[in-house]
């Protein structure tokens, strides 16, 4: 009877408990970055940013890009943007998002692109210089740096 009422007493304390940390509400998040890479089918990239939160935390990142497809072309994103949605927390904001894109753009282009890791969405936008053509499948990691 001892455990019952003690296992009892933590399920109810636990229902107000989790909710309680999503009920303070999503965080706001920016990332500003710069990111250059190529691709030849196999498609790499990597550059640096900084995640700015609405609590007023700043984290520098460093941005990697891996995928594939077809798809050819060099290319150079400087003061790109990106708005996060769905987080939590600032540690929700790390890992490896997933994008499907079809791009194309020669000397100054510019573009914007969506993914996701499960719940946490990104929006990226950037003015890039270079060219580049074809449809590939990404994965876009930041990592703290």
């Amino acid at each position: 009877m001892k455990n019952t009422v003690s296992l009892m007493a933590v399920l109810f304390a636990s229902a107000f408990v989790a909710p309680a940390a999503q009920a303070a509400g999503n965080i706001e998040c920016s990332l500003r970055y710069d990111l250059s890479g190529w691709s030849v089918f196999y498609k790499t990239a990597s550059g640096t940013g900084t995640i700015t939160c609405d609590n007023g935390m700043r984290m520098p990142v460093t941005l990697k890009v891996k995928g594939g497809g077809l798809t050819v072309g060099k290319s150079k994103i400087v003061d790109g943007t990106g708005r996060f949605s769905g987080a939590y927390s600032p540690d929700d904001l790390f890992g490896t998002y997933a994008a499907v894109s079809a791009h194309a753009g020669a000397v100054r282009s510019s573009g914007a692109v969506a993914m996701t890791k499960g719940d946490i969405s990104l929006a990226l936008a950037g003015t890039g210089k270079g060219w580049d053509l074809g449809i590939d499948g990404t994965a876009f990691t930041i990592e703290r740096r």
